[in-house]
């Protein structure tokens, strides 16, 4: 399945409700999750541009923009970000493809590679 990450910034409000509550934010990510027929890998706090960082395992980017778009409507989030991910083995594929087909290509400008 394909994996994901995904950054959230939550509002001042969404903080104000997080402290006095102390709920643990995995049990309604992992409902949402599985909801759209993913499943979370992990899920971190950070600091930063964004307050939390959830690893996924979605089925399609369909699943994934669902899962995004329900969490949005909450109203908690004032920012997101997702990245796809692949593994090592995925990544050393793509190089292979690369450069296989970027064999013949030629760029439409003389790069300082060029010489």
């Amino acid at each position: 399945m394909p994996r994901y990450m995904f950054q959230v910034s939550y509002t001042g409000d969404s903080w104000k409700y997080q402290v006095g509550t102390r709920e643990d934010p995995r049990a309604r990510i992992t409902q949402l999750a599985a909801a759209v027929g993913g499943r979370v890998m992990d899920v971190y706090y950070s600091f930063g541009d964004y307050d939390l960082v959830v690893l996924l395992e979605m089925p399609s980017d369909e699943a994934m923009a669902g899962h995004v778009l329900a969490a949005l409507a909450g109203g908690s989030m004032k920012a997101t970000r997702v990245t796809p991910l692949l593994t090592v083995d995925q990544g050393l594929k793509v190089m292979e493809v690369a450069s296989t087909a970027g064999a013949g290509y030629h760029p439409p400008v003389r790069t300082r590679l060029d010489g």
